[in-house]
């Protein structure tokens, strides 16, 4: 197996025979001609390799699905339309109505939406761990009809580390899944699969896009999981669209990804264009150097956010003084991610000057971006749930999340000076009020 950075650039390559293109050519096109009636029915029966039509499948988006499978060192990988179906995809090819999906508290919230506006309307019961690290936990909130364990490599804005090991040991004893999100950490910082996870789902429009320009997702079937022995029975039981066999009779270890594939993902629809996964796989091939660099940088902005009397709270598990710090330095030496939120003393009214005062930073809600970004959750992302929730998951009024870009981190950190000053001359202008008041 080639290092990560020869993998990244060279793995899942399928050379262009017809024209010799290095790069993998943009194969826009709806549908596929056929040679003959034999050779059509043969691709639909899948006795003859080949493509039928894109919502299937497309040589471009293969060759993406390839790269990351390579990284993540998976035996198969799926690529659509943008992370949330990701996630989607990679969860509806596992559960049904009745079925108990066990989730780590801190998770996106596009991801929370998703559990409780989305499948729980599907009569799929959804649960949160309330402390992820308390893997004693886990175990008691597993139930009978539980099916999936949920969480986040890095959680997103928390920096919480998921104990990828312990809650792995915790769904194989109960002969189910783990589905970890790998977007924050990458395949570069961490490779969830080594460490017992079965299927990981990326955003692509994040780190592994790198350039904010467009959206996709990625689940990565790690092969690790016996899908014969499996509470599945969608999978180990008779299928009329398989003439009676079942898909493990059918696809043997390939029965979970080519369910998802050809009934979720291609039933369901959430396609991802050839440009969009041409424009990803040219981002993969920078990934490591661009994810070290803003790694690098993060923790950097991080200690002096740390070191500002303004701030009450730094939110990166790079910090010795994270909760979390133990388990970064575990799964995650290279560095611990460009995700940093931080909380000011001053709350909504502080955020917002800061928000408002800084230049280098973009305003927007992404993050992985080559650029800088800031967001205020609460009042955006976080903004539908309720404020118990919020606070539980640490979205209080002063946060502030960046994702950390490429530029130079004395840059972002002299931005950030504008920030911290903003705040600190509507405090004065407080101060000088309140004292005028006073001396009347």
């Amino acid at each position: 197996m080639p290092e990560f950075s020869t993998a990244q650039v060279h793995a899942g390559e399928s050379r262009d025979a017809a024209h010799g293109a290095r790069v993998t050519p943009i194969y826009l096109t709806a549908g596929f001609e056929f040679d003959s009636f034999a050779q059509a029915e043969g691709r639909f029966g899948g006795e003859e390799p080949g493509y039928t039509y894109s919502r299937s499948g497309n040589p471009t988006t293969a060759a993406l699905e390839r790269r990351v499978a390579a990284l993540e060192h998976g035996r198969e990988a799926i690529a659509v339309g943008s992370g949330q179906a990701a996630l989607t995809v990679a969860l509806l090819g596992l559960v049904q109505t009745g079925d108990h999906v066990l989730s780590a508290q801190s998770v996106y919230s596009g991801t929370r939406g998703l559990f409780e506006n989305g499948l729980r309307r599907l009569g799929i019961v959804i649960e949160f761990v309330d402390d992820p690290t308390d893997l004693d936990e886990w175990r008691r909130r597993v139930r009978p009809n539980t099916r999936v364990l949920f969480g986040e490599s890095i959680a997103n804005p928390g920096n919480e580390i998921l104990d990828i090991e312990g809650v792995a040991a915790v769904a194989h004893d109960n002969g189910i899944p783990l589905i970890v999100d790998n977007t924050l950490a990458t395949p570069y910082l961490l490779r969830p699969g080594a460490h017992g996870a079965d299927i990981v789902v990326h955003s692509a429009s994040k780190y592994l896009g790198g350039h904010g320009s467009t959206l996709g997702g990625v689940v990565v079937d790690q092969g690790s999981y016996d899908w014969a022995a499996s509470p599945f029975t969608h999978l180990t039981s008779p299928d009329e669209w398989l003439e009676g066999s079942s898909y493990v009779e059918a696809h043997g270890a390939a029965a979970y990804t080519r369910f998802a594939r050809s009934v979720i993902a291609s039933l369901f629809g959430p396609v991802l264009s050839p440009m969009n996964a041409f424009l990803i796989q040219q981002g993969v091939e920078t990934l490591s150097l661009r994810v070290q660099r803003q790694s690098d940088s993060a923790l950097a902005v991080a200690r002096w956010l740390e070191s500002r009397p303004e701030v009450v709270r730094v939110d990166y598990a790079g910090l010795e003084s994270h909760p979390d710090h133990e388990l970064a330095l575990r799964y995650l030496p290279r560095g611990q991610g460009a995700v940093v939120g931080f909380a000011l003393a001053g709350g909504t009214s502080a955020a917002e000057r800061f928000y408002d005062a800084v230049e280098l930073f973009s305003r927007m809600t992404h993050i992985g971006d080559v650029r800088s970004l800031i967001l205020h959750p609460a009042s955006t992302t976080h903004a539908h749930l309720n404020r118990g929730v919020r606070e539980e998951t640490g979205i209080t009024d002063g946060l502030l999340r960046l994702s950390i870009g490429l530029e130079d981190a004395d840059d972002l950190i002299a931005d950030l000076v504008r920030g911290i000053a903003a705040v600190n001359a509507a405090d004065a202008i407080v101060t000088d009020a309140v004292v005028a008041a006073a001396g009347r």
